[in-house]
């Protein structure tokens, strides 16, 4: 990795970053729209389809940081690495702290299951999109509707709490990690 100057290391990729920004501001119009406003909702939701899968694929092709490898972690380190953060000694990481890892792995899994299960309850109510008509109950659809409901309510609570972990780890490590998000560089070394 290459050091600039100010001691900063990039670490953040245009991919990660884009996907991150874009994944934020699309779940943002999805849950604005949610029934009002069903173009939208269905294009945001299908831009999140496109964005989680080019995110899983980068987990495993992506530079360094960016690999699920680099940050997903066993049970016992997380639960390691709470204690610390609750006792407020928690170590700085230059990628994400394994409290963090679980955040993205959650919030994959969970958008992942509310595109599936929207785009299926989109092919059941308005017989539309990809998986138009084949789920063509009426209880399918009552099914799908909470799936779908369950985990986009969850979805937002996971980015929430990301949102409080990224506060705390900015205040606990002096850094900002929302500037980091946006230019991809992160200071080498702890101060």
């Amino acid at each position: 990795m290459t050091t600039t100057e100010s001691g900063n290391i990039p670490v953040w990729d245009p991919v990660v970053r884009i996907f991150h920004w874009t994944l934020a501001l699309s779940f943002l119009v999805a849950w604005i729209t949610e029934d009002e406003l069903m173009t939208p909702h269905v294009w945001a939701g299908y831009l999140i389809t496109a964005l989680i899968t080019i995110r899983i694929v980068w987990g495993f092709i992506g530079t360094p940081h960016a690999r699920f490898r680099d940050f997903v972690y066993s049970p016992a380190v997380i639960r390691s690495y709470i204690r610390k953060m609750l006792s407020r000694s928690e170590p700085r990481y230059l990628g994400h702290n394994p409290a963090g890892g679980v955040m993205v792995t959650l919030l994959i899994l969970s958008l992942l299951i509310t595109v599936i299960s929207g785009i299926a309850l989109y092919g059941n109510t308005d017989l539309a999109g990809p998986m138009a008509g084949i789920f063509q109950a009426e209880r399918s659809a009552d099914i799908l509707e909470e799936i779908h409901e369950f985990f986009a309510n969850f979805a937002l609570i996971l980015a929430m709490l990301h949102v409080a972990g990224v506060v705390w780890s900015s205040r606990m490590h002096g850094e900002n990690l929302v500037k980091a998000m946006l230019t991809g560089f992160k200071r080498e070394q702890q101060p």
